[in-house]
């Protein structure tokens, strides 16, 4: 788990070691509030996120709340799908698309930060964490840009198995849901 005040220059909180972890950091030219409001749009994820296709709140059995309750807080639960392996926008093919059930723990609109931890499988045998945090950053022309910066610990005897299978596919798939949040922040 993250620590509550160690930081690093990435603006991510210090994270335990995992098992594999991975990371993507691009520099978006758009302010934060724009990245932001792209980043946390999850129903049109299909659009530009060859990676996590859709995202939404649920109960803990996995059931879509209704529409009007499709406001994440932290405590809720968080179903992804369809994630694509290897990223891509057209339909999965052979083994179909993956998913992954979370929970919200930090959703702060004001730092713009949000991270979940896994909730489909016992914490001995799968943990993960994710952060996705937004940087503003000066590159010296006077315009406010963004960085994205995103990170995913996986730990537990599970975590091997996860990462030999579709290890490298998850690494492409964070770098691709990077470039997918640049492009269309980019055209907002």
């Amino acid at each position: 788990m993250a620590s509550d005040h160690a930081r690093t220059d990435t603006g991510l909180p210090q994270l335990e070691p995992g098992v594999f972890t991975a990371t993507a950091s691009i520099v978006i030219d758009a302010p934060r509030e724009v990245v932001w409001k792209v980043l946390m749009d999850w129903q049109l994820y299909h659009e530009w996120n060859p990676f996590v296709r859709n995202q939404c709140v649920t109960d803990a059995w996995k059931r879509p709340l209704p529409e009007e309750q499709q406001r994440p807080s932290v405590g809720d639960y968080l179903y992804i799908y369809p994630v694509h392996i290897p990223p891509s926008f057209d339909s999965p093919k052979l083994l179909g698309a993956s998913s992954t059930f979370q929970r919200i723990t930090v959703l702060d609109s004001h730092s713009y930060q949000c991270s979940w931890v896994s909730a489909e499988y016992p914490k001995w045998m799968l943990r993960t964490e994710r952060w996705q945090v937004l940087v503003e950053v000066d590159e010296g022309d006077g315009r406010k840009k963004t960085r994205y910066e995103t990170k995913e610990v996986f730990n537990g005897p599970l975590a091997y198995v996860v990462s030999a299978i579709v290890g490298d596919g998850i690494k492409k798939g964070f770098v691709a849901m990077a470039e997918g949040l640049k492009r269309r922040s980019e055209s907002v």
